[in-house]
């Protein structure tokens, strides 16, 4: 089974921060920094550190486990977690440079039920656990002081 690991990457001004995914012929659409776990990662944290080293040159404090989607031969970790510094210039994932990948965009986005209703994240799971979190107040983040 494929694992992907992905972050819920809150700053301090409480905005989340999305990769919006442009694409010839599909919707624009929004996802989470993340991608998969590799044979060589000591452990799925390490592998989204990583990640968020490789997608945007930031380093992240992960705060917990979030949500897990499972589909037949795929699960995805959604992991919540503080960032606070990262430079979308300086990422070096190798799917930025793959031919037929489409454009990247880094986007801030207040992580707030309007927020999430103003893109189209995927997956769809995601996006509904969010929602209920942030309007319940679950998820423990607030803007720092």
């Amino acid at each position: 089974m494929i694992e992907r690991v992905r972050a819920v990457l809150v700053t301090a001004d409480a905005t989340m921060l999305v990769i919006r995914r442009t694409r010839p012929g599909i919707p624009e659409y929004w996802v989470l920094p993340g991608g998969g776990v590799e044979p060589g990662d000591e452990s799925r944290e390490a592998a989204l550190h990583r990640e968020i080293h490789e997608e945007i040159a930031g380093k992240a404090d992960i705060i917990r486990l979030l949500h897990t989607v499972e589909a037949e031969d795929e699960r995805q970790l959604f992991y919540l977690a503080r960032i606070a510094t990262w430079s979308f210039d300086d990422r070096t994932g190798p799917e930025f440079s793959a031919e037929g990948r489409g454009e990247y965009a880094l986007e801030e986005v207040p992580l707030t039920v309007e927020g999430l209703d103003g893109i189209d994240l995927k997956p769809e799971e995601i996006a509904h656990v969010l929602r209920g979190a942030v309007d319940a107040g679950s998820l423990g983040v607030e803007a720092s002081p």
